[in-house]
């Protein structure tokens, strides 16, 4: 027997998306955004989305340096998944809090990746569109960084620990591999 689900958590019957840390940043201030909503666009070339709320500080940021980084965090990070996504960068500098190293990106300028993430897309804004109370912010991957003994075409998931979210406080890993 199926029951109706509420349209304010809807989404959640599609969307146990993947946890990234993006981080942004417009002369000395930087921020990151835990989100769930970052999907691949487009092979040639290579485009991706995400989903932030038009209130937040990472929006702004986005919109005016016109880049911004996907950073790929483990499930060993999830304490400070969970407070990037929890606390404002208007209120907090994130960094600091967490004691997550900015490192310089291999191209891009303005933007820092995530030192202990696994690794991250930079992106040049190449669109920005209107979905409702949030922006849809499309990129371009301009370089892309994995570490070596994790990643090779794909994530070797019986070595890492990738942070799924499923909706309020509850969030799951990846399990093992399954190939067909």
């Amino acid at each position: 027997m199926k029951v109706e689900v509420a349209k304010d958590k809807a989404l959640r019957i599609i969307n146990s998306g993947q946890v990234v840390l993006v981080s942004c940043a417009y002369e000395e201030r930087a921020n990151i955004i835990t989100l769930a909503w970052c999907m691949p666009l487009s092979h040639k070339p290579p485009l991706v989305g995400i989903s932030i709320a038009k209130t937040h500080l990472s929006s702004e940021l986005i919109k005016k340096t016109d880049e911004f980084i996907i950073n790929v965090p483990g499930l060993d990070l999830l304490k400070n998944v969970v407070y990037c996504g929890t606390h404002s960068g208007r209120q907090v500098d994130k960094f600091k809090q967490t004691g997550f190293t900015p490192e310089k990106a291999c191209r891009l300028k303005k933007t820092p990746v995530i030192k202990e993430c696994l690794g991250h897309l930079e992106c040049r804004l190449r669109n920005v569109r209107e979905a409702g109370d949030h922006f849809l912010f499309i990129g371009e991957v301009v370089c892309a960084c994995a570490e070596k003994e994790l990643f090779h075409e794909t994530w070797l998931i019986d070595r890492v620990k990738l942070i799924f979210h499923l909706g309020g406080s509850c969030f799951t890993s990846s399990g093992g591999k399954i190939e067909i």
